[in-house]
């Protein structure tokens, strides 16, 4: 499979899934660059910057979000994304470790491209990860760039 440059945003308030995020990817070599954001306030500000000394927004090939969010929550992150014409084709994929049927409903009906519920198994998750990397940033065709 041809690498190519990929950019993710990666909305996620655990700094010990970010951890483990960030050394899956590196580990298998899958992006050029991910970007943190905290939490939801934080991701909207970079996707849709409202201060005019940020020239440029983070248009990532790719959003990995977590839905308990602190400040804004991932389902408002979400409808921001999908109902942005600049944003919408970019693919979200919701990473959380919510079981709530009413979140798995609405990130679908909001326009989700997958959603996967976050393994609590240390291995289990970080094969989750590279799944994810396969088939998102090496598989996937997006119109995106």
């Amino acid at each position: 499979m041809k690498e190519r440059e990929v950019r993710i945003l990666l909305v996620e308030d655990n700094p010990d899934d970010v951890e483990l995020t960030l050394k899956a990817f590196e580990k298998h070599r899958f992006v050029n660059e991910i970007i943190v954001a905290r939490d939801g306030e934080e991701a909207l500000n970079l996707l849709f910057p409202e201060d005019d000394s940020i020239s440029e927004p983070c248009i990532p090939d790719l959003v990995l979000l977590d839905l308990k969010l602190p400040k804004v929550d991932g389902l408002e992150v979400l409808r921001r994304i999908k109902s942005n014409p600049r944003a919408k084709l970019i693919p979200v994929v919701v990473l959380t470790s919510s079981k709530e049927e009413k979140d798995l409903t609405e990130s679908y009906r909001l326009g989700v491209n997958s959603y996967i519920r976050k393994p609590v198994d240390f291995e289990k998750f970080t094969e989750a990860i590279i799944q994810l990397g396969l088939y998102w940033l090496l598989l996937n065709e997006s119109p995106v760039k």
